[in-house]
C-alpha cells in the first residue's frame, strides 16, 4: 500500500531529478545558443541584454569572415592536418594496440598510459626546438607530427581493451586454415573492429580540429589553423565579437554533425570493451 508520506518522497524526488535535468540542459545549451545568435548580431549588440533574443540578423559577420579574413585557409589547413595526422596514427596504432592485447604488453601499456597522463603542453618547448633546427616550423608536416604525439596513444588507449575483448578462437581457427597472424588481422579482426575503429579515428579528429595549444606555437602564415584564426579577433585594445562568434560557429558545425550522425558507433566503440567475449 502506498502511504501519503512515500507517494510525497516518490514526487520531491522526480522533481529534483527533472530541475536537476533542466538546469544541465540549459547550462550546456544556453552558451551555443548565444554564439549562434550572436553571430548574426552587430558589435554593438553583443554585450547589450536588450538584444539578446530580439534584434535584426545580419550575415556581416560571416561575410567578413571569409570576405576579409580568408577563412577558408584555416578551414583547409584544419581538415588536412586533423585528416592526415588521424589516418597515420591508424596505420601505427591498430597492430601497435592489436599486439599488445594479444601477447599481454603489460610494461607497454603502463608506458602509454603514462604518455597519455602528461601533459601535451611538456613537449611544445622541445618541439619547437628541434622543429625549427629542422626547418619544419610552419609546415603541415610538422603540425601532423606534432599532433600524432598525442594521437597515437591516445589510438592505443581506446583499441587496446578493444581488441582484448575480442575472442581469440577466431584467429586460431583461420590458423588451422593457413592462414597467417598478419592476414588474420587484416581480414578477420579489422572487420569487425570498425565500432573502435570509427570511435577512436572520430574523436583523435575532433582533438585535431579544435586544438588550439600546438597551432599558436608550431603554426605562421601558411599553417595557420582555424582555433588560431579566431584567437586573432582578440587583441591588446579590442575584441572582434561579430568574427569572434561566426568563427566559433563554423569551427563547432563539423564536430556537431560528426558527433549527430556517428554517435552510435561512438557509443558502441567506447563501451565494446567493457565486457570480455
Amino acid at each position: 500500500m502506498v502511504t501519503y508520506a512515500s507517494k510525497k518522497s516518490r514526487i520531491l524526488h522526480t522533481t529534483a531529478y527533472y530541475v536537476a535535468v533542466y538546469l544541465i540542459l540549459f547550462a550546456v545549451i544556453f552558451p551555443f545558443l548565444w554564439m549562434v545568435l550572436s553571430s548574426f548580431k552587430m558589435q554593438s549588440q553583443m554585450l547589450n541584454l536588450k538584444y539578446l533574443f530580439k534584434f535584426d540578423a545580419t550575415s556581416k559577420n560571416y561575410r567578413d569572415l571569409f570576405s576579409n579574413y580568408n577563412f577558408f585557409r584555416p578551414i583547409l589547413n584544419s581538415f588536412i592536418i586533423a585528416l592526415i595526422s588521424t589516418g597515420l596514427s591508424l596505420v601505427l596504432a591498430l597492430p601497435a594496440s592489436y599486439g599488445i592485447a594479444r601477447f599481454g604488453m603489460k610494461k607497454t601499456s603502463l608506458l602509454l598510459l603514462v604518455v597519455r597522463m602528461i601533459p601535451a603542453i611538456t613537449f611544445l618547448v622541445p618541439w619547437f626546438v628541434i622543429f625549427t633546427f629542422i626547418g619544419i616550423v610552419d609546415t603541415h608536416f610538422g603540425l601532423i607530427l606534432a599532433h600524432m604525439v598525442v594521437a597515437l596513444p591516445f589510438i592505443i588507449w581506446i583499441m587496446v581493451p578493444f581488441f582484448e575483448s575480442l575472442p581469440k578462437e577466431l584467429e586460431e581457427s583461420a590458423a588451422v586454415d593457413g592462414s597467417t597472424r598478419f592476414n588474420s588481422f587484416l581480414k578477420i579482426i579489422l572487420p569487425i573492429s570498425g565500432p573502435g575503429i570509427v570511435t577512436s579515428a572520430i574523436l583523435s579528429f575532433v582533438f585535431s580540429w579544435n586544438n588550439f595549444m600546438f597551432g599558436i606555437i608550431l603554426s605562421g602564415r601558411n599553417t595557420k589553423t582555424l582555433p588560431v584564426a579566431i584567437y586573432g579577433f582578440i587583441s591588446y585594445t579590442d575584441i572582434n565579437w561579430g568574427g569572434l562568434m561566426a568563427g566559433s560557429v563554423v569551427v563547432t558545425i563539423p564536430v556537431i554533425v560528426i558527433s549527430l550522425f556517428l554517435q552510435k558507433y561512438i557509443i558502441k566503440g567506447l563501451t565494446a570493451g567493457a565486457v570480455k567475449g
